[in-house]
């Protein structure tokens, strides 16, 4: 296996591109019905030795943390801290999943991938992780009710981006604003939810922007405001989250900055902005090939190569978010209909899908498109391909896609490669 750069001990706060931290987040099912299955507080407890919402199956030391999540059939791996590159990390994420596969096969378990279970039904197979900091958890039920797609059956990827002031925080903060609405283009894979295929390319996100719909300040748009530093995230996004909780949170259990719901969020308590619109694929190669891209064209808008910071903090929220919902629905077809939102990216202003504008975008930050890459530009995001083969083998093959699937994430193969 091939080992990250860690930054064994870095020196905080980090600058802009100096490092990145990765989360991958995976469903447990059965290893033969493939329906879910609430164990992750008894993986967590085989892996470290202990049962806590966090371990380090290899030690503290180690290169992986594995965490709960808001559910019992979902686990976490991550970078337990920064590290200077990507290189490497598809290899410590696919030890990751191979350990725990090994684990949960006492149980007749074993991890699924894509970022919905097809057939969950949230409202009768939902369990709350119990343990540790469930008072969270707990709050976050009573307040919402979270037996429900948009809480209880979604895995995502996450990446967390460092910045070490203000300046630094708001270029890199308007530079993830401007490429997140076309992220489902490139990255859907859950295009099944109850068992049917709904149309929409990326399911995980339409029922994710009305999850917090009791309170909306929470998710706002999914799309952040633009704002300029730490004072005026505080004051436009996280005080009134904050104000609107108050009533229903009078003991502040989720007064956080993390309680912001938004597609990405400033985590000034750890001196990033951590990008949350990803939906997770068939395997690590396709995620990290896919946040390779997504951070380099980050940081070629963050250096101003396409558009300065001024045009970029232009693009008002709702353009924003009406291209993200397009791209929700249909993916890497998605029309870029959008001409400032072109000119900020480089693009030229005709007619094209998202699919083509990211094409373009890694042919202009990437030395070279990764085989993972060409296969989703080729044969479109994982979405397209698991609608494509279910639309091919009828509706009884839904099993036998997802046990497929299943392959894929156990051998770092791409879905119909």
């Amino acid at each position: 296996m091939a080992n990250p750069d860690f930054l064994a001990s870095p020196d905080y706060p980090l600058s802009l591109f100096q490092a990145v931290g990765m989360e991958l987040e995976y469903m447990i099912v059965d290893r033969d019905s493939l329906s879910v299955r609430p164990l992750c507080d008894r993986l967590l407890q085989a892996a470290g030795g202990v049962l806590d919402n966090e371990v380090y199956p290899e030690g503290e030391n180690g290169p992986a943390a594995w965490s709960n999540e808001l559910v019992l059939h979902v686990v976490e791996f991550k970078t337990p801290a920064p590290v200077a590159s990507l290189e490497g990390l598809d290899a410590l994420f696919l030890a990751q999943v191979a350990h725990a596969d090994a684990m949960l096969s006492q149980w007749n378990a074993r991890l699924m991938p894509t970022a919905m279970h097809p057939w969950m039904n949230p409202h009768t197979e939902t369990q709350l992780w119990p343990h540790g900091s469930r008072d969270i958890y707990e709050s976050f039920n009573r307040i919402f009710n979270c037996r429900g797609h948009g809480w209880a059956n979604l895995q995502s990827v996450h990446i967390n981006l460092p910045f070490a002031n203000d300046a630094e925080f708001r270029r890199l903060h308007a530079a993830i604003r401007t490429v997140l609405p076309l992220l489902p283009a490139l990255a859907a894979s859950s295009p099944v939810m109850d068992g049917t295929l709904t149309g929409c390319m990326d399911n995980r996100l339409a029922v994710y922007q009305n999850n917090c719909a009791r309170i909306p300040q929470i998710t706002g748009s999914v799309i952040p405001e633009t704002v300029r530093g730490r004072q005026e995230y505080e004051n436009r996004i996280l005080h009134p989250i904050y104000q609107a909780l108050a009533p229903l949170d009078p003991e502040g259990i989720l007064r956080h900055e993390w309680a912001n719901a938004r597609g990405a969020i400033a985590r000034f308590d750890r001196g990033a902005i951590e990008i949350r619109l990803l939906d997770i694929q068939e395997c690590p190669k396709a995620d990290l090939a896919i946040a390779a891209l997504v951070c380099a064209v980050i940081k070629a808008l963050a250096e101003e190569r396409f558009s300065t910071i001024a045009e970029q903090e232009a693009l008002s929220t709702e353009l924003l978010a009406g291209v993200l919902r397009e791209a929700i629905r249909d993916g890497d077809t998605a029309l870029l209909e959008c001409p400032p939102l072109a000119r900020c990216l480089g693009l030229p202003e005709t007619r094209q899908t998202l699919g083509e504008a990211w094409q373009q975008l890694a042919a202009r930050t990437l030395p070279l498109a990764s085989p993972a890459l060409n296969l989703i530009f080729e044969k479109g995001c994982l979405a397209r391909r698991i609608t494509q083969a279910l639309q091919q083998r009828g509706r009884s093959s839904l099993h036998a896609v997802y046990a497929e699937l299943c392959a894929c994430l156990k051998h770092n193969r791409m879905f119909n490669d």
